[in-house]
């Protein structure tokens, strides 16, 4: 009797795991997720007090290369700044993202943005009648259209140091920094006998830390972000409505809607033995944010800062609402129509290596809510905003670990899947080592990188199975492709360099197993702004329209290169510059620097190309000059 009820024991068992994988398979085949369990999203907390806050700081900060053996660390806080970044379009099929086609008017362009339905802030915007223009701490509106009209109408000047701007209707947000000195609390450390971390090499023998401590006052250099809305109704006469202001620097901003999302972020300071506390004032009224309405981890970093997100209805000038965390440094932001993605680089120091990894922070966000939801953790450092992107429910995210030039850890890079919780549910390993990524660009589920280090290894990554992304093909080119744009479902556009060149690249991805590439290369020696800044770039399908600005300097020239662009080849159509018929002069270079093309869009049949001194339009067709207007 036994032995009959183990051999049906074993007989069960070998079809339930033949049931097993016939589902499992049946799951992929048919792209059914399989059944996986609940995870909780991690969840932040609040501190419950100041005390709480000065002791979480004073615990979790951490000193990035040496160990310092004392029975008390000094509280060290140094100023630092937190550079803005530069914030970083697709739609597949129909009108592209970065057009307008409004019922009544001229069809025109606007910002290259990275998700449809997001916008990016920019120093140029147009609405298709008016053009506004940031230079220097000046705001200038314009009307652009007809060109023929075409005049300065007003000028908005303000304290500080302008941003970026958002046009929305008859409503104008700006972004810009003021900065002041506050007295900060630091400690100068004199090192008089080190014990270096063994990772690095060190002349002298290892011996116990001995230090003098010496406290000192100083004046740091803080900075303010503000957030003006203007009334243009009237543009000869625009008005302020509104005003909301932050301490902290400027680092990213998204429109969505009628709601504008910015985010700040302001480094841990003491003064009199007291952290200083972010602050937000609104109709002239400064709020101090409590720890008790500051969001945490708990987290240990080299390096912490307070990062505050506001949302903000432009048209109704309400009140606007904010949310505080207190994070390591933030690197990058992405936003979908549903939640902003922080991430932060986490460097994790031990006696025998140095390892880097990323943490990432979902915050929902729908009409000005703002509601921390999730927090993950990928290893390696993240390039850009274009690493990132959220689609059918998962977060994809794209990073490097190691070093390029490190024997012991050489770089390798990675795609990660997470579900909404930034759970890691997939995962893609390893991709070209001793080669860091240089570009991403996400379109469905599709990923498209490329690494370099002497060759420009363009891979095509499938992500139909979240479970199991995997390389669909690769193809290596010289040179490399620092931004990447989609054309249709089947071409992407690359921008990047070869050899000093500045290269305009077409991938052909129809046949996935043999990519090709057309190629156009510009000069002897030149560059673009688009490399780094996928704001300068203009394209639109519809029109094979392809505008990037150029400076070449072998005989120099900087304007806009015009190109036709089509699945069958980049063809120069002509070019536009605002520095006038002087070339094969270095010292132009640097004389003119003011007349370099920044941008360009175009408004019905016109295209405008924009410098610090004038806007130029020309015929969209023909590129023959319109009009010129000079900027003051």
């Amino acid at each position: 009797m036994q032995r009959e009820i183990k051999r049906k024991t074993i007989v069960y068992g070998i079809l339930a795991v033949i049931l097993a994988t016939v589902i499992g398979a049946l799951c992929l085949n048919f792209g059914i997720r399989p059944f996986l369990p609940s995870v909780r999203a991690s969840t932040l907390s609040t501190f419950s007090s100041y005390e709480e806050l000065e002791n979480y700081l004073t615990r979790n900060q951490k000193t990035p290369y040496y160990k310092l053996e004392v029975s008390e660390l000094p509280r060290i806080s140094l100023p630092f700044s937190v550079a803005p970044s530069p914030t970083y379009l697709a739609t597949l099929g129909g009108v592209d993202a970065n057009t307008v086609v409004p019922q009544n008017g001229p069809e025109y362009s606007v910002t290259n943005i990275q998700v449809e339905g997001v916008d990016e802030a920019d120093i140029v915007k147009t609405d298709g009648e008016y053009m506004y223009i940031v230079l220097g701490n000046n705001i200038t509106i314009l009307k652009a259209y007809p060109p023929e009209e075409a005049q300065i109408l007003s000028q908005i000047t303000l304290n500080g140091t302008l941003r970026e701007i958002f046009i929305n209707g008859d409503r104008l947000a700006v972004f810009g920094e003021s900065y002041f000195y506050q007295p900060v609390e630091a400690y100068y450390v004199q090192v008089i006998d080190v014990k270096i971390n063994e990772t690095i090499p060190s002349p002298v023998e290892p011996s116990p830390i001995q230090l003098r401590i010496s406290p000192y006052n100083l004046y740091s250099s803080s900075r303010e972000t503000f957030m003006k809305v203007y009334n243009v109704s009237d543009r000869a006469n625009p008005f302020l409505t509104s005003e909301v202001a932050l301490n902290g620097s400027y680092f990213s901003s998204r429109m969505i809607g009628d709601y504008v999302y910015a985010v700040t972020s302001q480094p841990t300071l003491w003064h009199n033995s007291r952290v200083i506390l972010p602050t937000i004032m609104y109709l002239n009224e400064t709020k101090t944010i409590q720890p008790t309405d500051i969001y945490y981890s708990n987290v240990s970093d080299n390096s912490y800062a307070f990062t505050t997100i506001v949302a903000m209805n432009i048209k109704l000038d309400t009140e606007p609402v904010h949310k505080t965390y207190l994070l390591g440094s933030a690197s990058n932001v992405y936003a979908s129509l549903n939640n902003i993605y922080v991430t932060m680089p986490k460097q994790i120091i031990s006696d025998t290596n140095w390892t880097e990894t990323t943490l990432i922070y979902r915050v929902h966000i729908q009409d000005g809510e703002i509601e921390s939801e999730a927090t993950g953790e990928v290893p390696g450092k993240v390039l850009n905003q274009f690493s990132m992107d959220e689609y059918s429910e998962y977060f994809r995210i794209v990073t490097t670990t190691g070093d390029v030039w490190s024997p012991e850890n050489p770089s390798k890079n990675n795609l990660y899947v997470l579900d909404m919780n930034l759970t890691i549910v997939g995962r893609l390993e390893g991709l070209a080592p001793t080669e860091i990524i240089y570009s991403v660009r996400f379109m469905g589920d599709r990923c498209y990188l490329v690494t370099f280090r002497q060759y420009d290894p363009f891979f095509a990554i499938d992500l139909q199975n979240p479970y199991e992304p995997k390389v669909l093909g690769t193809l290596k080119i010289p040179g490399y492709s620092s931004y990447l744009h989609p054309y249709d479902e089947n071409h992407i556009i690359g921008i990047g360099m070869d050899e000093g060149k500045v290269k305009i690249s077409l991938f052909d991805v129809s046949n996935i197993s043999d990519i090709e590439e057309i190629r156009f290369t510009i000069g002897n020696r030149s560059s673009s702004p688009a490399l780094d800044d996928h704001k300068a770039l203009l394209f639109d399908k519809s029109k094979d329209l392809l505008v990037i600005p150029i400076t070449e300097y072998q005989d120099f020239w900087q304007g806009a290169y015009v190109f036709n662009i089509t699945t069958e080849q980049i063809e120069l159509r002509g070019k536009i510059t605002h520095v006038g018929n002087e070339t094969g002069n270095t010292i132009v270079y640097y004389y003119y620097s003011s007349n370099y093309v920044v941008r360009s869009l175009y408004i019905d049949n016109v295209l405008y190309t924009i410098s610090a001194r004038k806007v130029k339009m020309n015929n969209l067709e023909t590129l023959e000059e319109i009009n010129e207007i000079e900027l003051p």
